[in-house]
């Protein structure tokens, strides 16, 4: 890749090729359960410095952080019934970002109607599946993907968002990169707790497949050759940033040029015993990046080993100094699609993945390794001894930092008992035992 291509794949702002690539999506943002304890948020996306809100009608905006009058700060303005009102001198702004209000002006030359002559920048917002969605590209917007296990029942669900100082980009390559697994999250996690631990099986084999909504990745591993869910249904790369696991959605969400949201949407199948079960409100938490007490990352939770990875390249990874290797070719089909839809959009054209039906975006389906225990469930007992899905019934492997309450609710879902120490266990053990290869590999 040439430092022509690297800064058209990677720069975000308005008025950017890829930038305007990005806004022809809905994307994650925020949690709902975020504005439980608060009104009024500053954001930040595609270069972007905008307020989310939720009125004291409970109707969510997107709006420019800046008034049009004076340019106050609308993130310390407050909402009324239907809108934000600036703090400054009381501008009022609707979720279209219509001026609604100019008290002064009102009062004295309420004939004028000043007001209506006054619009600032808005984004429309849609609460689904725990999760405030926006798009902020031309009309008309597409559909919003209702993938399908947005629907799914008997779950317990929670959302877990960082924000970390890298660019958007090289942290979607790292969803269409199999091999990774193998180092980052066995090797290296074996080798944390033990420098002298065996390294884990290697990969004898990988493969790419392109669908309507993404890649495929798929792989062999010794131990686990033809007939596992790696090889037979694979990963997904989810059009056009983010990835999903089967248990979980990851997003990789730009702040701008050198910023991003990293935000997780999980999954957890309760047991049969505890059906039926009903999820009141999904938690929304922020994951720290950085552990106080040494200053170094984070680097025994799954998504934390993947932000050093991605952090590691730079602000903005260097392509032309990379030396790419054969396990390395979804990457090189990632990047050829996305200059294809850089050229669709500049054609007038939708770029990959958009949905304008709206009957097709209702329960989008995806490969899903391990569809029928997360569709039907299995016995509490069934779940504890399942090599993969055991291990989130002692701690959250993700992500450090997960709040205390949360687990409590994870445990009391699932009908065990929260026990102690959590997030204390390394990714490749279970209090303090050694896992085998396939338990050890959490996120395959």
């Amino acid at each position: 890749m040439d430092a022509a291509q690297n800064e058209l794949l990677t720069q975000v702002g308005p008025g950017t090729p890829m930038g305007e690539v990005l806004r022809r999506y809905w994307f994650p943002v925020a949690g709902v359960s975020e504005f439980d304890a608060q009104r009024v948020k500053p954001i930040r996306l595609l270069g972007e410095n905008l307020v989310l809100y939720r009125d004291l009608s409970g109707n969510f905006g997107l709006v420019d952080r800046q008034c049009a009058h004076r340019r106050a700060d609308l993130s310390y303005g407050f909402v009324e019934k239907c809108g934000l009102r600036c703090n400054y001198h009381g501008w009022a702004y609707d979720e279209s970002g219509q001026c609604v209000e100019m008290p002064f002006e009102d009062t004295v030359v309420p004939q004028a109607k000043y007001k209506d002559k006054i619009k600032i920048k808005a984004y429309p917002v849609r609460a689904h599946a725990g999760l405030l969605w926006t798009y902020m590209g031309p009309s008309p917007a597409p559909e919003l993907p209702d993938w399908e296990p947005f629907s799914w029942e008997n779950g317990f669900r929670q959302i877990v968002i960082s924000e970390l100082p890298c660019n958007w980009l090289q942290a979607q390559e790292n969803s269409i990169d199999p091999v990774h697994f193998e180092w980052m999250h066995m090797n290296w996690g074996r080798r944390q707790e033990d420098e002298h631990a065996e390294l884990g099986p290697k990969h004898m084999e990988i493969a790419f497949d392109e669908f309507e909504y993404g890649l495929i990745y798929r792989r062999k591993r010794e131990d686990l050759m033809e007939k596992h869910s790696m090889w037979t249904v694979g990963r997904v790369c989810l059009w056009p940033n983010a990835f999903y696991l089967g248990d979980h959605f990851e997003w990789r969400i730009p702040i701008d040029d050198e910023n991003m949201l990293s935000i997780g949407w999980m999954f957890n199948r309760v047991p049969n015993e505890s059906e039926p079960y009903v999820q009141g409100s999904i938690p929304t938490w922020r994951g720290p990046i950085v552990d106080p007490e040494t200053g170094r990352w984070h680097s025994r939770h799954v998504m934390n080993q993947d932000f050093i990875a991605w952090v590691g390249q730079g602000t903005i990874a260097d392509r032309t100094k990379e030396k790419l290797g054969l396990s390395d070719r979804g990457i090189q089909m990632l990047r050829k699609q996305l200059l294809s839809d850089v050229d669709a959009v500049a054609r007038g054209e939708d770029p990959k993945g958009i949905i304008r039906d709206p009957a097709k975006a209702v329960k989008v389906e995806l490969p899903t390794a391990e569809r029928d225990l997360l569709v039907k469930g299995a016995s509490r007992a069934d779940f504890i001894t399942h090599p993969f899905f055991g291990h989130h019934m002692h701690e959250f492997l993700f992500q450090a930092g997960q709040p205390r309450a949360v687990w409590e609710d994870f445990c009391a879902a699932m009908g065990i008992e929260p026990g102690h120490g959590i997030g204390s266990a390394p990714v490749t053990a279970r209090f303090g035992v050694v896992l085998e290869p396939e338990k050890a590999e959490t996120a395959s």
